[in-house]
């Protein structure tokens, strides 16, 4: 029973934010088992960022700024990036702004809910490391995961090979500058924790937007609206 709690609770708050993040497209709303898929994925990532991480500690030791920068970012972001980039880039669902956003979500929550699970059941599942891990860890892997999407989004749909790569770079190095930033803030603890609050306004406020503009962008808004137009 307790085992059935620890899931339950470690769980939800990923497939709560998935599910957010699926209705907020607005025009064409992509195929549940390509989203279930790179939500697996996501999963499956855990396993290989835990063996390079735990690499990187034995060979760099632990210093905070370098733990958050390159050990936990950096890999993690890279990991994602890379599963994001090879697996549904260049699929064919992939084919409005908003898509990215939401595949790069699914990846980011895929690995954050595996990682909820291991930390609840090492933490003992106590009520406050849940609420803790629902409204920071896994809410700001979604955040780091809209910032992805959005750029891959942007890369996707740019006219010129330049601007792709400009957007692809984008999309790979903010999401490790916010992670980090975020790293180094829960690192320093004590009064500290409080400065969370603010980045995690901005990650949302920020993230929003770009779920807005990335909507925006959809080239089905018009056949939508034409349809209402006919309705």
């Amino acid at each position: 029973m307790l085992l059935f709690s620890v899931l339950t609770a470690a769980i939800a708050p990923g497939l709560a934010l998935l599910t957010y993040f699926y209705l907020k497209d607005r025009y064409d709303a992509e195929p549940h088992h390509i989203v279930i898929r790179m939500f697996f994925f996501g999963m499956l990532t855990v396993f290989p960022i835990m063996i390079i991480q735990r690499g990187l500690e034995l060979w760099l030791g632990h210093n905070p700024y370098l733990h958050a920068g390159l050990i936990s970012a950096g890999v993690e972001e890279v990991i994602k990036w890379l599963v994001m980039f090879h697996f549904i880039f260049h699929h064919t669902e992939f084919d409005e702004p908003y898509d990215g956003i939401l595949y790069a979500v699914a990846i980011s929550l895929g690995f954050a809910t595996v990682e909820n699970v291991l930390y609840s059941w090492a933490g003992n599942a106590s009520f406050g490391l849940m609420l803790f891990r629902a409204l920071l860890p896994v809410s700001g892997h979604a955040m780091f995961g809209v910032i992805m999407g959005y750029y891959t989004g942007r890369a996707k749909f740019s006219d010129s090979q330049k601007l792709r790569n400009k957007f692809l770079a984008m999309s790979l190095t903010l999401p490790i500058f916010w992670h980090a930033i975020y790293d180094i803030v829960l690192n320093k603890g004590g009064g500290w924790y409080w400065s969370i609050v603010p980045i995690m306004v901005i990650l949302w406020y920020g993230g929003m937007g770009k779920v807005y503009r990335a909507n925006n962008r959809s080239p089905f808004r018009f056949v939508k609206r034409e349809e209402e137009v006919n309705l």
